[in-house]
């Protein structure tokens, strides 16, 4: 299994009246997409319009054009009407002014936010956004190869599950192989060799390094339910499994 040629990217853009507030959230993304700035939403309106991001992360309240405001004008054009909203807003704005946009909107995000907070739940949209570019340019119909140094098992499982992907993800290192059935983005059937349901799911979020193929042709192939958890609690219980495991090193040491 050879990872696809070429690089795909997302496309973000950050739109913030705030210079400081700008430069803070710009620092705290650019490692995880392509990051364009507006300083307004009329700046915002023109360069969507020029060039449309994958995604939009967006304040609410801006001088003249304001983030709900650009919001409707962009979904009013058919060249922009697709790209998805993240809201930056004071929770009073959001339960008041913004909660009706559903359709469109991925993720409010309430002011004040600390930053790594705001990349967190950003990283998980930019991811899901990625991995739908990888299957819409992939070589082969329904199937996406890549790297986990590029895309690791906790960003594969979030984007799956954000996306309810139905496929089966077979990752290899080395020797080891692990299969990874999903039903709308819910985990249910894993095997590792002998190793099978959530034990082979906590082993293979610790691969750092290797291949995956992601076949959505082959998500009917098994029928067994293995896992115990939803694609949430899986994750969750392995970063606590690893965190106990790192303290039990150092109490160790």
């Amino acid at each position: 299994m050879s990872p696809a040629s070429g690089k795909t990217t997302v496309k973000l853009l950050l739109v913030e009246d705030n210079p400081l507030v700008l430069e803070l959230v710009f620092r705290g993304i650019e490692h995880v997409c392509d990051v364009m700035v507006a300083h307004d939403g009329g700046d915002a309106l023109l360069k969507t319009v020029d060039d449309p991001p994958d995604v939009i992360l967006s304040d609410y309240k801006m001088p003249g054009l304001d983030g709900r405001q650009l919001f409707d004008k962009l979904r009013s054009r058919e060249k922009t009407c697709h790209i998805p909203f993240l809201f930056m807003a004071s929770r009073a704005d959001i339960e008041e002014r913004l909660r009706p946009l559903v359709d469109g909107v991925e993720e409010f995000i309430a002011k004040p936010f600390l930053v790594k907070d705001l990349v967190r739940i950003t990283k998980k949209v930019v991811d899901r956004l990625h991995l739908e570019k990888m299957q819409k340019h992939a070589a082969r119909p329904g199937i996406i190869q890549g790297r986990l140094e590029e895309m690791n098992m906790t960003d594969l499982l979030q984007s799956l599950e954000m996306g309810q992907k139905s496929c089966r993800l077979v990752v290899r290192k080395g020797s080891e192989q692990c299969q990874l059935y999903f039903a709308s983005g819910q985990c249910r059937d894993a095997k590792m060799g002998k190793i099978e349901g959530d034990d082979a799911v906590y082993k293979v979020i610790l691969w750092g390094e290797g291949e995956f193929e992601i076949d959505f042709n082959a998500a009917n192939e098994s029928t067994r339910t293995t896992t115990t958890k939803n694609t949430t609690g899986l994750l969750m219980e392995a970063m606590r499994l690893m965190d106990e495991a790192s303290r039990d090193a150092v109490e160790t040491q």
